[in-house]
């Protein structure tokens, strides 16, 4: 006798034991079909699983499952991220609480605090998303910072170097200076603010009179090397090729004539300031201009030789209140336009981010991006939805050589070494590199783009670069979940690394998922207080719930937007599932009876089945196309109207063996096909109905195996068409309904 079911749906009574029950299913399995391959994208080693996260497993998560029911050899290989800078900024701040400074450790001592810190308190993410129900291989996990993810990186770099598609540069970098490091595109976010444009006299001179520069950074003017005005300008015309001097200083500089300059904006007039402005700097190319940096790694005025010595040494902010209140007090400064402008803040350090011109790592990425445009122009790698296409082409065609360097401790070091006399040694072992250049060679400092090791993440998690058996098993991969907001950064570096070592694509689809943000649409933040925590939704409302709240929402091309009341919306259309459940317990039906195995012979039953043959059709479609919005309504449509609203309530007057026989067959079925959307009430309930252990790995019926009845399913459709326009004219009598299901069911 199996237990009775709870009168109370209550998911966090099951959930963890259906979990552990499950994990031993998750490991590809040696006897199964053709492989189907998930590269989990690797959160962050700092993580903690937020909305987002939980709507890309959960899409995963329901392929995984769907295609271990369909007999694939199926491998979703997970990981974690090391987060250079995140993880970084979350120990030193964790020493500075015990009075630690990172400045009193050597590289390798920090380096080892690090290491201690991610044994006891990283990876938290990924027990988050065992309570979501990621049924990946977890001891299969790799960590960036693993040794065969280093040999990996280490050969990567090694190879594109001596290719030629790595090299040194002196180029414009993202400097953030309080983590003292360059920092990538993503890691900016810019913040619209009011500011103020400052308009300043540049004496000529001669002492004929003065020039009127506008800009909003006055303290970076002890590196101009020009003023610009537009050719056509007629204002100004006649200054071209005049000289003018720097405030504060004796330093002469020449008025210039360049297209770049918006006559409409402030004076007309700009300082150029080529070491500290991407634009000044391509203007100063144009013009043969002098090249003068005067801030050091920290952002203070460091170069003396220019810097007038009421500054020198002291910070960018400070710096500006000083030259502010000597122009004021000098009468240079003309007026303060009060503005709205946009300014690039590291998302971690919340300091302004400063261009710094700075020698470091670069990859070509121009020349590796060809074969990556290639793929999807040729259709070899295709977006869903397709629209985001243009959003990877128009990054690819215009992408600029890739900043590989960060000078911060946390990561993999670059394996390159200086000679006494300054020549590069690239190589993947220090033996290897003290052969080439002597013992008394000098390792770089700096490490690598967290994104570089992320950009092998689809072959190295595999073992590359040995020729692995899992390598050449599950390379490449079926298809990539993710969002659009790293289209850039990590899906274009996939495929350009993935064509270039591999010389295939690294998955043949990427499904692009929608933002999820709150009920009335705006983006979730905690300053707003509309974050909704998945951990909490599922400590109240269940897994399952959140899971087919996200599921019903993820509408193609369009941001999910959801409340708790849509999840507990969800809830409850669990708990129907539940109390189907105890109904047909209660009624002692069988579900010993497999559905191909039924033999029915009333109209009811067979229409029924006729339902069930098409719910799985539609299901086997939504999945085919990623349409995991219809799959989730195709769920709640059968089980509601097809099942609980109609067959049930019909269960209940035709009480035969045949008719139960094909309720506990049919309802059976239904739990095989939600499950992979809802697995914990699925799997718990088959447990208690001895249906089965778990659905994880079991096939079910093929569609083709059932037939279609088409006749007794026109012939049912015809009888709830004519019951629901009696039942709004108030016609049908309970008599007449229970004879005309009678003759349906006898």
């Amino acid at each position: 006798m199996f237990e009775l079911i709870d009168k109370t749906y209550n998911p966090k009574s099951f959930e963890r034991d259906v979990y552990e029950k499950t994990v031993q299913f998750f490991e590809p399995y040696e006897k199964a079909g053709d492989v189907f391959v998930i590269m989990m994208p690797p959160p962050n080693v700092t993580g903690k699983l937020h909305v987002g996260h939980s709507l890309t497993y959960m899409i995963q998560d329901i392929l995984i499952r769907y295609y271990r029911q369909k007999g694939r050899k199926v491998l979703w290989q997970p990981g974690i991220d090391h987060a250079g800078i995140a993880t970084q900024m979350v120990v030193e701040r964790t020493l500075e609480e015990k009075g630690i400074k990172k400045s009193d450790m050597s590289r390798e001592e920090f380096i080892n605090v690090i290491w201690e810190w991610k044994e006891k308190s990283g990876g938290l993410i990924a027990e988050q998303q065992k309570l979501l129900g990621c049924s990946a291989p977890w001891n299969r996990s790799r960590f960036t910072m693993d040794e065969s993810m280093n040999r990996a990186v280490r050969h990567a770099f090694v190879r594109l170097y001596k290719d030629g598609l790595i090299y040194r540069d002196k180029r414009f970098v993202n400097w953030d200076t309080k983590f003292k490091t360059a920092i990538s595109d993503l890691e900016i976010v810019n913040k619209e603010e009011k500011g103020i444009l400052w308009h300043i006299k540049y004496n000529f001179s001669d002492g004929s009179g003065h020039i009127t520069v506008a800009t909003t950074r006055p303290e970076t003017m002890f590196g101009d090397t020009a003023v610009a005005v537009h050719p056509n300008d007629e204002r100004y015309k006649n200054f071209i090729g005049k000289m003018v001097k720097i405030p504060f200083t004796n330093r002469e500089i020449p008025v210039i004539a360049d297209e770049y300059v918006d006559m409409e904006k402030g004076s007309g007039c700009l300082k150029i300031t080529p070491a500290h402005d991407h634009n000044d700097f391509m203007v100063g190319k144009r013009h043969n201009l002098e090249i003068i940096n005067i801030l050091d790694e920290d952002g203070h005025m460091e170069n003396f030789e220019y810097v007038p010595e009421f500054i020198r040494g002291i910070y960018l902010k400070k710096a500006r209140k000083e030259v502010l209140e000597r122009l004021k007090s000098e009468n240079l400064l003309i007026k303060e336009e009060e503005i709205t402008h946009s300014m690039p803040y590291g998302d971690r350090s919340n300091t302004v981010i400063e261009p710094l011109l700075k020698e470091q790592w670069f990859v070509d990425a121009k020349t590796l991006s060809v074969e990556a445009l290639r793929a999807v122009q040729n259709k070899i790698t295709r977006f869903i939805p397709e629209k985001w296409e243009n959003t990877y082409y128009d990054w690819l065609n215009n992408i600029q050589p890739w900043c590989i360097s960060r000078q911060i401790v946390w990561g993999h070091q670059i394996p390159a070494w200086f000679t006494e006399r300054g020549d590069i040694i690239v190589e993947e072992t220090e033996e290897e590199a003290k052969r080439i250049g002597g013992p008394n060679i000098r390792r770089d400092t700096d490490v690598l783009d967290t994104w570089f090791s992320s950009a092998l993440w689809p072959f190295a998690t595999l073992g590359w670069p040995e020729n692995t058996p899992d390598l050449k098993e599950f390379f490449p991969t079926s298809v990539l979940v993710t969002g659009f907001d790293i289209i850039f950064f990590w899906i274009a570096r996939m495929m350009m690394m993935s064509l270039y070592f591999m010389r295939e694509v690294p998955f043949r689809d990427i499904y692009i998922h929608a933002l999820v943000r709150d009920e009335k649409g705006q983006k979730m933040s905690k300053s707003k207080g509309n974050v909704l925590d998945p951990i909490e939704l599922m400590e109240e409302y269940g897994a399952d719930a959140l899971r087919f709240t996200l599921a019903f929402f993820s509408v193609p091309g369009r941001d999910i937007k959801i409340g708790k009341e849509h999840i507990k919306i969800s809830r409850n259309f669990i708990t129907k599932i539940w109390n189907a459940a105890r109904f047909l317990q209660h009624k002692n039906v069988s579900f010993e009876h497999n559905i191909k195995d039924l033999s029915p012979k009333s109209h009811l039953n067979k229409w029924v089945i006729a339902k069930l043959k098409k719910f799985q059709e539609e299901v086997d479609l939504n999945i085919k196309e990623y349409r995991f919005d219809y799959l989730a309504k195709n769920i709640q449509i059968f089980l509601r109207e097809t099942f609980c609203d109609f067959f049930i309530e019909a269960l209940k007057i035709v009480d035969t063996e045949e008719t139960k026989n094909t309720a506990g067959a049919v309802f059976q079925e239904f739990l095989r096909i939600a499950h992979p959307v809802i697995p914990f009430v699925t799997d718990h309930l088959a447990q208690i109905l001895g249906i089965t252990d778990t659905f994880i790995n079991k096939s079910g019926v093929h569609v083709n195996e059932l037939p279609n009845h088409e006749e007794s399913e026109r012939t049912v459709d015809q009888l709830i068409e004519r019951i629901h326009v009696e039942r709004s004219s108030g016609d049908i009598s309970l008599e007449s309904f229970s004879e005309e299901l009678k003759k349906l069911g006898c």
